[in-house]
């Protein structure tokens, strides 16, 4: 796997003064149980990055519900915890991928390449009784020399020349079946998907806690020729990051993230709903 590490690795490459480890742990609907779960234990030598006040922006009337930070304070802060692109970084959350994501995608976007997610997360790594520790990590500053990666992400123009025919762009929707039809939609104050998108639910790319192998992972992209540019949305630019890491591992190329997803299309109010 080129995105992610398992817990054995980074049991070995624990004290390893080149490896930078993040916890990104996180719950939406109790948004300072991460922090609290980081002080209460973490991974030995990590530091916390909150996905609200680190790994997002502040919301306003478009960019979504999580839009994008503000990348000279991303950086000053990752210059804080000592990490620059000479480090190895491993992200982890507690399995969902989606977390531990969203900050390995924000730095494969600032151009950092050694960046994986730790597969299972803090939950499997717990399970097996690996070394946990209240204590938090101080690093030297260093300088994070960035080279911003914009063929990463895709703005609300692109997804319109999408979702209005263009023959070589695939959208795709991570969001679970019943949000993707509109059945249901308990957070966004519209209901339904954005027109032409398909519908890959992000959970489907998980077995017993674990990202599916690369070949399980193209048996789900089959129907997409990888010689398509994808675009890859959910809500707000979270969930749809496991779908982005399953795609590269899978061997697509052309992947984009819409990262203010959903809610920043809905916020335009000209944009049309399927």
């Amino acid at each position: 796997m080129k995105y992610m590490v398992d817990k054995e690795w980074l049991l070995k490459n624990l004290h390893d003064i080149k490896v930078r480890i993040v916890d990104c742990r996180f719950s939406l609907a109790d948004k300072e149980k991460g922090s609290q779960e980081y002080k209460d234990g973490h991974i030995p030598g990590a530091v916390f990055f909150d996905i609200e006040k680190d790994l997002s922006g502040t919301a306003g009337v478009h960019g979504g519900r999580h839009p994008m930070p503000n990348t000279d304070e991303l950086i000053h802060k990752l210059e804080e915890a000592g990490i620059d692109e000479t480090v190895t970084v491993v992200a982890y959350d507690n399995g969902e991928g989606a977390f531990a994501g969203r900050f390995w995608w924000l730095l494969q976007y600032l151009g950092h390449e050694n960046v994986f997610v730790l597969n299972g997360g803090f939950k499997q790594w717990a399970a097996v009784n690996y070394p946990i520790s209240p204590e938090v990590p101080s690093f030297k500053k260093v300088q994070f020399n960035s080279d911003i990666r914009h063929e990463l992400l895709a703005d609300v123009e692109e997804v319109r020349a999408a979702a209005a025919g263009e023959k070589d762009v695939v959208l795709i929707d991570s969001r679970e079946e019943k949000r993707y039809l509109g059945i249901e939609e308990p957070i966004d104050k519209k209901a339904g998907h954005i027109p032409g998108a398909i519908n890959k639910p992000y959970m489907e790319g998980f077995r017993a806690g674990q990202f599916k192998s690369a070949e399980e992972q193209r048996d789900r992209f089959s129907d997409i020729a990888p010689e398509k540019q994808i675009i890859v949305y959910c809500g707000s630019g979270i969930t749809a990051t496991p779908n982005f890491l399953a795609l590269k591992e899978a061997g697509f190329e052309k992947v984009k993230l819409y990262l203010g997803s959903f809610s920043d299309w809905i916020s335009y109010e000209e944009n049309k709903i399927d």
